[in-house]
């Protein structure tokens, strides 16, 4: 049973027996994998906070034969949502990991999906406003995955927006100038697209409206 080492994102982790993590996790080269840490529950050693959703790292696991959970022998954080400066910032992350985990799929790679991910992290380090940037994130998830509906009906504004959110890094989406009316309207026309293809409302969703009252 062979070790791998790979860049990754920890996306989210689950209570698993007395001691124990599962761990959902995207891999730069693998594709998304499910892993148990082992004691991460008795010792705040094992892992410390490398098990915050959003974090980035490599991590060292090891894959059983037949077996669909790998184990997560250790995680090496490079980069963590915890250094954001915005405190709200941590609802966000919850949200962007949601997302990434109901799109990824299992053992199936995907760079562009892993990098879209990674820049999210940068981007809320250092400090990119946290509504455009949800909104970048939504627009090139969909785009990404190749769901994105370009004729939905949306004011100029709106689409200004968005055709200058294609061309710019996440660092610079705060700086387009778009008002909270045309960030509204964008993330409910974002947020039908993703209810109507997971066929659901994300938790994440409701933790980020619940924040704003």
């Amino acid at each position: 049973m062979p070790l791998h080492t790979a860049d990754a994102l920890i996306l989210r982790t689950y209570k698993l027996g007395e001691s124990d993590r599962l761990v959902v996790f995207l891999t730069r080269d693998r594709g998304k994998k499910r892993g148990v840490a082992k004691n991460a529950r008795q010792s705040r050693r094992r892992f410390g906070g490398a098990l915050e959703s959003m974090t980035a790292g490599r991590v060292v696991y090891q894959e059983r034969e037949r077996r669909e959970l790998v184990i997560l022998h250790d995680v090496t954080v490079s980069r963590s949502p915890l250094s954001a400066p915005d405190p709200d910032a941590l609802g966000y992350t919850g949200y962007f990991a949601e997302l990434l985990d109901e799109w990824a799929q299992e053992a199936d790679p995907s760079e562009t999906l892993y990098r879209l991910g990674a820049s999210m992290v940068d981007a809320l380090a250092a400090g990119v406003p946290l509504d455009p940037l949800a909104r970048y994130f939504e627009h090139w998830l969909l785009r990404i995955q190749g769901v994105y509906d370009a004729g939905q009906p949306l004011s100029a504004g709106a689409q200004a927006f968005l055709a200058a959110a294609r061309t710019c890094s996440p660092f610079r989406v705060g700086e387009l100038g778009a008002s909270a009316r045309v960030l509204r309207e964008i993330e409910a026309s974002h947020r039908a697209q993703i209810a109507m293809h997971l066929e659901k409302e994300l938790k994440s969703v409701r933790v980020l409206k619940a924040m704003r009252q």
